[in-house]
């Protein structure tokens, strides 16, 4: 029996990896009463019992929650952006080259971003096999679900008397400093940060990352990433052609998997990213994570 310790279990990721860990029998979950939950005594106590400790916490604290953790035995895996960009941490997303044996052999592992996720499944592969050069200057945008704003967001688009300008797309980070920028420009390998627009929808949950390409091959694009995630359980690449001409950010909400389309042809290319923000953009990811670490095989326990 594993014993986990989720530190932030009220908030979304935390309530999606307890809800996804309820019906496990490897798994016994180390529960805090709510009068304690941001005690630090409490909370040491909890991480140090703990075979694997998941994070659901804003930086500071998992900061301070690492720091609680000291040379206990527990392996960590923190989903907010404090270490995702830190050396001595493994970096969360398994089906990029090597990574998954990375993640094996460690005791820290930082979760990738939501936003990240898509853009690096994307960008990566293209720039690992030599498509898209690193120092291109990469732009790309993603349109999201309310939920991966936490529980004040979700509140505020789902309050009856919200303000109507909520039935419309929202553009956000619109000073080009968005928080997910540094990991994927180091996990991608790129000499500059991309153009990034991120996009917030009047729908909970659901994510649709897209990378413009000019002057790429969109046939050559494919073949790559197909190339790349032949084999994978948890991302796919679709059919060149297919019959999704549109694409719906919410398709593959509730899911923990993700899917790649490429979108163009011989003198641009798209490639778009969809999957849940919550699913293998937080939650869901962190448990395949959990999953590699115990040594069983990784969709156990997922929605795919």
């Amino acid at each position: 029996m594993t014993n986990i310790f989720i530190d932030g279990s009220a908030g979304t990721t935390g309530l999606r990896i307890a809800d996804r860990l309820a019906a496990r029998s490897d798994i016994s979950l180390i529960k805090l009463p709510e009068q304690l939950r941001k005690n630090n005594d409490a909370r040491a106590d909890a991480i140090h019992s703990a075979d694997i400790v998941f994070l659901c916490l804003p930086d500071a604290a998992a900061m301070e929650a690492v720091a609680l953790a000291g040379d206990a035995a527990a392996k960590i895996i923190d989903t907010s952006t404090a270490h995702r960009v830190n050396p001595d941490w493994a970096y969360g997303f398994p089906e990029l080259s090597g990574q998954r044996e990375k993640i094996a052999a460690s005791k820290r592992i930082a979760n990738p971003g939501c936003h990240a996720s898509g853009f690096i499944a994307s960008v990566y592969p293209l720039v690992a096999n030599g498509i898209v050069p690193a120092d291109f200057p990469l732009t790309a945008y993603s349109l999201t679900g309310y939920s991966g704003g936490g529980k004040n967001l979700i509140a505020e688009y789902e309050d009856g008397n919200r303000d109507i300008r909520h039935e419309s797309h929202r553009i956000y980070g619109t000073t080009l400093t968005h928080k997910h920028l540094p990991e994927m420009q180091k996990i991608c390998g790129l000499a500059q940060k991309p153009v990034f627009s991120p996009i917030l929808g009047d729908f909970y949950a659901g994510m649709a990352t897209s990378i413009l390409l000019p002057g790429f091959d969109a046939e050559k694009v494919w073949q790559c990433l197909a190339d790349h995630y032949a084999g994978q359980k948890l991302v796919s690449v679709a059919p060149l052609g297919g019959d999704e001409s549109v694409v719906y950010a919410s398709t593959l909400a509730g899911k923990d998997t993700m899917r790649i389309q490429v979108s163009g042809h011989s003198e641009q290319a798209m490639v778009t990213a969809i999957f849940d923000n919550l699913g293998k953009g937080a939650s869901g990811a962190a448990i395949q994570n959990m999953n590699i670490l115990l040594g069983v095989p990784e969709t156990t326990g997922l929605n795919i």
